[in-house]
């Protein structure tokens, strides 16, 4: 269970555009391990999707791309060393460069690009709605598309979710908290989402 006493904030690293391989997750998150050690044994930490256009097995980055990790705020000092350094990504060179903190923002619709669930979609929706109940979030949501992180033999599935009708401190506490497994690799943190999408 998340230590609500702990503050998070983002940490963003310019990138260069460039490419990566479209399965990058795994291999992206090895090596900030390898550049920033002490994440591994951080529970807290993890990094969102990079934003960017998929093109056979490769992940192309616009110029403005960053690269974004949500930390508890006592690391942020840390965090900035890794600006300079040079990542590499299953065979792609990822230089990083210079990193900005910011605060989380409340927004009153928030997504997920992948809540981590090994169910059928009700079955999702029922551990969503629990998992809101335990957090005390009065809200609705929308469940998206199954979603799957994979590259070799590693699979994480589940489901795009949209959380809506947010109070603005239930928008901070869902972003701190976030929902399901596998939060390094981004899955059940939340960022804010200006329109709502049409999943139908």
């Amino acid at each position: 269970m998340h230590d609500e006493a702990v503050e998070l904030i983002e940490i963003a690293y310019d990138l260069q555009g460039g490419a990566l391989p479209a399965a990058y997750t795994f291999a992206l998150w090895e090596e900030l391990v390898r550049a920033l050690p002490w994440l591994e044994a951080e529970q807290l930490a993890g990094m969102l999707p990079l934003r960017g256009a998929r093109s056979g097995a490769q992940m192309l980055l616009p110029r403005r791309a960053k690269l974004v990790l949500r930390l508890p705020q006592q690391f942020a000092r840390q965090a900035r060393q890794l600006a300079g350094q040079t990542l590499q990504v299953g065979g792609y060179a990822l230089p990083i460069g210079a990193a900005s903190e910011k605060a989380l923002q409340a927004h009153p619709s928030l997504h997920a690009h992948l809540v981590v669930s090994a169910g059928d979609e009700n079955q999702f929706l029922a551990e969503v709605e629990q998992g809101l109940r335990e957090l005390g979030l009065p809200c609705k949501w929308i469940c998206g598309k199954r979603a799957t992180l994979q590259a070799g033999e590693r699979t994480i599935t589940g489901y795009s979710l949209v959380v809506h009708e947010l109070q603005p401190k239930d928008s901070l506490r869902l972003q701190q908290v976030g929902l399901g497994s596998e939060r390094r690799y981004g899955c059940g943190l939340f960022v804010p989402c200006k329109d709502i999408p049409d999943f139908a």
